[in-house]
């Protein structure tokens, strides 16, 4: 076996073991009900239908690969004696290589099958969420609600199952602010700390996977003599008062949610919005 056919065997060996591990990584998660914190769930069945393809299919090619590499070819029959010679001398090293190669696709496919198994799914964090810029000018995108999000507030619109994201999208779309001051919310998210106990209470949201989450969110401003002062750094929280006009003149967001409670809760099994 040449050097060059070598490095051919090695790239295939690990592509497909790579391929292997991320199926049977995507099943797992999909059968134990985590699949959701990685992908948007309209696009499940669609990726559980690959995963089920790719695991026959990328052990069908090991074994191919496994079976046809090493083969030696005859080129008449003065050369006969020759090749066999070669073949003899080759022989050994190319067992070695195959051995090598298909050792490290194995344990590629199993540290990534065994590490899912074993470490336990997290979320994205509030320290991402600073780092992706929560509630960045392009939240209308991150929403994917450019068109109905002019809906919201019209009259008539039942706003009880808004969440984080739909406020969002409605206080950034809106002209007129003023007609939200004094509108009741019950919104759950993290915090992501501000200053003077105010916070942000944020959300991730995806439209594909957990790759392109962006996080939106809406301030919230606290007192002594209502909620108390703000929860720790990406703790979760149920936010329930009335959205006001920003204290902070200075500060992008116009409208806050002025906390008469803030409970801390458990991380739900969903956290994302889409």
């Amino acid at each position: 076996m040449s050097s060059s056919d070598a490095r051919s065997n090695a790239s295939a060996y690990l592509g497909l073991g790579s391929v292997l591990a991320v199926a049977l990584c995507t099943l797992w998660l999909a059968l134990v009900g985590h699949l959701d914190l990685y992908i948007n769930p309209r696009y499940s069945v669609f990726t559980v239908v690959l995963a089920a393809v790719g695991v026959p299919a990328s052990i069908a090619g090991l074994v191919v690969i496994a079976r046809g590499h090493g083969h030696g070819h005859t080129h008449g029959d003065d050369e006969d004696e020759l090749d066999l010679h070669q073949q003899q001398r080759t022989g050994g090293r190319g067992r070695a290589v195959r051995l090598t190669l298909g050792g490290a696709a194995a344990i590629v496919t199993i540290g990534v099958t065994v590490a899912m198994l074993v470490l336990p799914p997290t979320t994205l964090s509030a320290r991402t969420a600073q780092q992706r810029s929560v509630d960045s000018a392009t939240l209308s995108n991150a929403t994917g609600s450019e068109a109905a999000v002019s809906l919201l507030g019209s009259e008539g619109v039942d706003t009880s199952e808004y969440g984080v994201k739909d406020w969002a999208a409605l206080i950034r779309q809106t002209t007129d602010t003023t007609a939200l001051v004094g509108k009741q919310v019950e919104l759950s998210g993290f915090v992501v700390p501000g200053t003077n106990g105010s916070f942000t209470l944020t959300r991730f949201v995806i439209s594909c996977c957990a790759v392109d989450a962006q996080p939106v969110g809406l301030g919230v401003v606290t007192d002594d003599d209502g909620a108390g002062s703000a929860p720790e750094e990406g703790q979760w929280v149920t936010v329930r008062g009335a959205l006001a006009a920003n204290p902070d003149q200075s500060a992008d967001a116009r409208i806050v949610i002025k906390a008469a409670k803030v409970t801390e809760i458990a991380q739900p099994k969903d956290p994302y919005e889409y």
